[in-house]
């Protein structure tokens, strides 16, 4: 009387249309499984592989910071900052965050080769 015949017939076995359910969350699951292994786990490595670096410089390990001044660790306040000579007599205080830091540079370095390059484009994506 209240139900129309088209409702009721849809019922049958499952009360709730739970196959339905699923099948309507499962490209959401696709989705966040793609952006997961495309965008998230990457960046959580590279993170923590320049985590690892930054904790491992040392006193007299020349730096590249983000910004591009290149010099040469002198002292290392806390884990948050550090001191950096630029110049003979020239030092200053770098801060240090999660996601900013610094790359190891070695003047003295052979230019990579073509080669080294492409393998080095292949490893940090």
């Amino acid at each position: 009387m209240f139900i129309t015949p088209a409702f009721a017939q849809a019922s049958g076995a499952t009360p709730f249309g739970s196959s339905d359910m699923i099948i309507q969350f499962a490209p959401f699951v696709v989705i966040f499984a793609i952006m997961y292994f495309l965008i998230l786990r990457p960046q959580q490595r590279r993170a923590k592989e320049q985590r690892s670096m930054i904790q491992g410089a040392r006193r007299g390990d020349t730096i590249v910071t983000t910004g591009g001044l290149i010099g040469k660790i002198t002292k290392s306040t806390d884990d948050s900052e550090v001191e950096v000579e630029i110049a003979p007599n020239v030092r200053v205080r770098v801060a240090v965050y999660r996601e900013a830091g610094w790359t190891s540079y070695d003047p003295n370095a052979a230019p990579l080769t073509p080669e080294e390059i492409e393998r080095e484009r292949h490893v940090r994506r």
